[in-house]
């Protein structure tokens, strides 16, 4: 089997009787226990017994003609964000050790139970989701999948979840996108990454980070993976996607802010991709969007994130400050000069922004953009702060400005094998979900031609 198999391929596998859930199951978990690989990194809780207990079951159902769904017995992972029933949840942090186990499964964890997908681990990420780089001092970093030798960030705040899909330890996996949390870690280890449309997930059973931009989303190794995992999650049919063809697409590429400071591998990545498209017939149409400058200004004093952040973490702070990651603790701590009239001017410049840029897109199926500025710096490079902050505010900015719009947006690989991971970005205003998604299926191999 190839690492990095499709649901659609395991799901007809496992009809097919090729495979079974035990199989599939013992395969990630060997993979996550190879000591030359990134398991012990990529998981900080491995939930074995449970996890063959659940494949079994499935494979006695399956036998039975009564699994709940296709997908029943594929192990998925998922972010330490997310409560499971009988665990402690620890949001990538040491401040929740002693917290008390959850009395119940997130809504989304329980979605995916219920449709057979099994929960095979607890995945790493950046401590309570504050950042685009995916470096966590407590449970260590694992390495993005491109130049392993070298070491490179993998990406956050859903750092594991993007690993444990690049690396065959899981074949979904359950994320959240703040500012990019999805969509970066996608592009940084050439998967596919998805934040849907805010309301139509439930953001419960979750540890917030801002609850004004969380999403709740899939990774995985395919525009059709995310598409079935993101209608689980929402709690709608999985239906199969229908590949838009991209000749008569209409593509917008803001020139304001999104194309700014691009490594250069990212700019000729995306140039390429651009000419694949307008090859094949999209009708591409570079674009001024001058309320994407509003955005940095909204978040100049650390914006929704920091506000709502604090407002959860003033008292762990107080009593546990001194176990955070000090860099995710700074960040947060922005939030305690933030003046309740500066919070509500926030929500009316929010408003006012989504309204205007709403109108400004309407005309193109979706706008395309690079997912982040930078390619994964590496590790060492990252250990002084100030370069720290330089590269995680590359890595979020293209994905934020979705974010604060309450869009919706795909990142899909661009780059060829053996080059630097770039991820392009397809995006569009709130409640264009299945639109993006068939858009996306139609470009997934256009753009790496």
């Amino acid at each position: 089997m190839p690492k990095n198999p499709t649901l659609a391929s395991l799901a007809a596998d496992l009809a097919s009787g090729a495979t079974s859930a035990r199989k599939l199951v013992e395969q990630c978990i060997a993979r996550i226990a190879d000591p030359s690989g990134e398991g012990q990194r990529t998981f900080i809780h491995v939930d074995r017994d449970a996890a063959l207990e659940a494949a079994d079951a499935m494979d006695r159902l399956r036998k039975a003609n009564a699994a709940p769904s296709p997908f029943a017995g594929i192990p998925v992972s998922i972010k330490d964000l997310f409560d499971i029933k009988g665990q402690v949840t620890r949001a990538g942090s040491r401040a929740l050790d002693d917290s008390a186990p959850a009395d119940a499964d997130a809504p989304v964890v329980a979605r995916l139970k219920r449709a057979g997908f099994v929960a095979i681990g607890r995945t790493n990420m950046t401590e309570f989701a504050y950042s685009g780089i995916g470096i966590n001092p407590h449970y260590g970093t694992p390495k993005s999948a491109w130049t392993r030798s070298v070491g490179h960030v993998p990406g956050g705040s859903s750092s594991g979840a993007a690993v444990s899909i690049a690396d065959g330890m899981a074949f979904g996996a359950l994320g959240t996108d703040t500012g990019g949390s999805c969509r970066i870690p996608a592009a940084f280890n050439g998967i596919v990454g998805y934040k849907p449309t805010q309301r139509r997930i439930p953001l419960d059973g979750g540890v917030p980070l801002s609850f004004t931009l969380d999403s709740y989303g899939p990774l995985a190794n395919s525009v059709a993976c995310c598409a079935a995992l993101d209608a689980v999650l929402a709690d709608q049919p999985v239906t199969p996607v229908t590949p838009r063809p991209v000749k008569g697409m209409r593509l917008a590429v803001p020139t304001t802010v999104a194309l700014d400071d691009l490594d250069d591998a990212v700019a000729k990545t995306f140039e390429r991709a651009l000419a694949s498209l307008s090859r094949a017939g999209a009708l591409i149409e570079r674009i001024e969007v001058p309320e994407l400058l509003d955005v940095g200004v909204m978040n100049a004093k650390g914006g929704f994130a920091a506000a709502e952040s604090y407002a959860w973490h003033r008292f762990l702070l107080a009593s546990k400050g001194d176990v955070y990651d000090p860099r995710v603790a700074v960040r947060i701590q922005r939030g305690e000069g933030f003046p309740a009239a500066d919070y509500i001017d926030l929500l009316n410049a929010r408003r006012s922004f989504i309204a205007r840029t709403e109108k400004r897109i309407a005309p193109y199926d979706a706008m395309v953009l690079p997912t982040t500025a930078n390619l994964p710096p590496t590790i060492a490079s990252l250990s002084d702060d100030k370069a720290f902050a330089t590269e995680n505010l590359r890595a979020l900015r293209n994905c934020t400005l979705i974010n604060v719009l309450d869009g919706c947006a795909i990142s899909l690989p661009a780059h060829r094998e053996g080059e630097a991971p770039v991820g392009l970005m397809l995006a569009a205003s709130g409640g264009s979900d299945r639109r993006i998604f068939e858009l996306a299926a139609g470009m997934e191999t256009v753009i790496r031609v």
